[in-house]
């Protein structure tokens, strides 16, 4: 499963696509795989009151990934807390990042799977 970052004709890019650009409102026409790209941490914080199934404590952190001189940052957990603004990570995917029994909706109309961010050494 790629993490896509969806582009524009004039090559701006969004997370998660749109129908039309969000900075100059083209239609969105392609995607960059960002599987195997790095992102810097913008910010981070620490939630201990989490939704039901999600772990906790649980680390997020808006990150920005720069590709062919555009930015485009998205949110995600992290795999660890110990992190710093300006700290290099990476995606790693995750086959569950919450316990699909512990939901109010049907565990089945739910996709479960996604990318934490995981620090680079």
């Amino acid at each position: 499963m790629p993490l896509n970052a969806h582009r524009c004709s004039n090559g701006h890019l969004s997370i998660p696509g749109h129908p039309r650009c969000p900075e100059c409102a083209e239609p969105q026409n392609g995607t960059t795989d960002l599987t195997d790209k790095t992102a810097e941490v913008v910010t981070w914080t620490t939630s201990t009151a989490t939704p039901p199934g999600v772990r906790q404590p649980n680390h997020l952190a808006i990150v920005e990934f720069e590709v062919d001189g555009e930015s485009v940052r998205t949110i995600g957990q992290l795999t660890t807390g110990d992190v710093e603004i300006g700290d290099e990570v990476r995606p790693v995917y995750a086959e569950e990042l919450r316990d699909p029994n512990a939901g109010i909706r049907e565990t089945a109309s739910q996709e479960w799977d996604g990318y934490r961010f995981e620090p680079v050494e």
